[in-house]
């Protein structure tokens, strides 16, 4: 069996050592004679599996001991409208940051508990370059600041962190989670979908400092407020176990490649490359700000569209997959996550060289 690179937005690829271990253990988990996917949440070897799991990522963020790890169901976009339901009292206002089409979703989702303030657009450069903090009209009795770090679709991502002084700054990192190194003293609340940078999809991260818990409205769902997943140990019912047992697989590989620091490097190195190809280049094209591109997610065009076709025909023959661009842009897309090999892209870089040769 030979493997392709993956390419995908997401889900996206995973380290294939965490696949091989998933395939060894699938029946028979350590022995014990079944798969976990059989195995009850409650029993000591699923605890302890999740425990494993948390402390991992702990180390690997060096999350501080105020702060609650939450293993959830529903993916990011149930976020959108959990994070007001918990932290958006009723009369309040909060303050998002309008960076491409993700954090729209959690805009037009939170404006249906309560008052929101766009404190910032990108919409202005047209989602190429993101707004300077002067830029900023940040509400002065915000209950929260939000924004997407990351921006999948559009490849627009922060390379510093806003300054929200008390007020608490919740961030999704869903695409960029885990790839280079940050301070999560700095933030009130960090949330992932897991199916990038994490593992497969079904599961939510999400990294909670203690003192917002409990405020949640009369009206939020038990099953959708923090406190009560936090008291739980994120298993006041049955959690999507088989992706949390996944994800604790990848947070061992990434102790094992030398954690986050180590990751940040080769992930520099791998979008170094491929912008590299495109800026050398007069056959493709990506428009974003130098300074806002994104690590993750590299979109780019072809000085002829008409060629798209062909280019992912071509790629598709060679194992490059998944490289078509989302509906709403068009073009191409290459995402290159923490389990994408820096081989990967630079195969991906011939192919576009001996693409331009042929069709320039």
């Amino acid at each position: 069996m030979s493997r392709v690179y993956n390419f995908c937005a997401g889900p996206a690829a995973l380290p294939e050592a965490v696949l091989q271990q998933a395939q060894n253990e699938l029946l028979d988990w350590q022995g014990k004679g079944l798969s976990v996917m059989e195995m009850s949440h409650r029993s000591d070897e699923f605890t302890g599996i999740a425990a494993e799991a948390e402390q991992n990522l702990r180390d690997l963020l060096s999350i501080p001991n105020n702060y609650k790890v939450l293993f959830m169901q529903g993916g990011a976009s149930q976020q959108f409208a959990q994070i007001p339901l918990n932290f958006l009292t009723d009369g309040a206002c909060a303050d998002y940051i309008d960076t491409g089409i993700w954090s729209r979703k959690s805009i037009e989702e939170a404006s249906r508990f309560g008052n929101i303030n766009i404190a910032a657009s990108a919409k202005k450069y047209d989602y190429f370059a993101i707004p300077g903090q002067n830029e900023w009209e940040l509400s002065k009795d915000a209950a929260y600041v939000h924004y997407a770090s990351n921006e999948t679709i559009g490849g627009l991502q922060f390379d510093w962190v806003p300054e929200t002084g008390d007020v608490p700054l919740i961030v999704d990192m869903s695409s960029d989670i885990l790839s280079k190194q940050l301070d999560v003293s700095r933030y009130g609340m960090i949330y992932a979908g897991a199916q990038k940078n994490i593992g497969p999809s079904g599961l939510v991260v999400a990294i909670v400092r203690e003192d917002l818990l409990g405020k949640a409205r009369a009206s939020c769902p038990t099953m959708l407020n923090y406190q009560v997943a936090a008291d739980n140990s994120s298993m006041y019912n049955t959690p999507p176990t088989f992706s949390w047992y996944l994800s604790g697989l990848v947070f061992k590989w990434l102790k094992e490649q030398g954690g986050v620091a180590a990751m940040e490097q080769r992930n520099r190195a791998k979008q170094e490359l491929l912008y590299k190809a495109i800026d050398d280049s007069s056959f493709y094209n990506n428009p974003v700000s130098a300074n806002a591109r994104s690590w993750m997610n590299v979109p780019f065009r072809l000085a002829d569209a008409q060629l798209d076709k062909a280019f992912l025909a071509g790629a598709d023959e060679r194992g490059l997959l998944n490289l078509k661009g989302h509906r709403s842009v068009g073009g191409m897309r290459a995402s290159i996550y923490n389990a994408v090999s820096l081989e990967a892209v630079e195969a991906l870089v011939a192919y576009m060289q001996e693409f331009e040769k042929e069709h320039a």
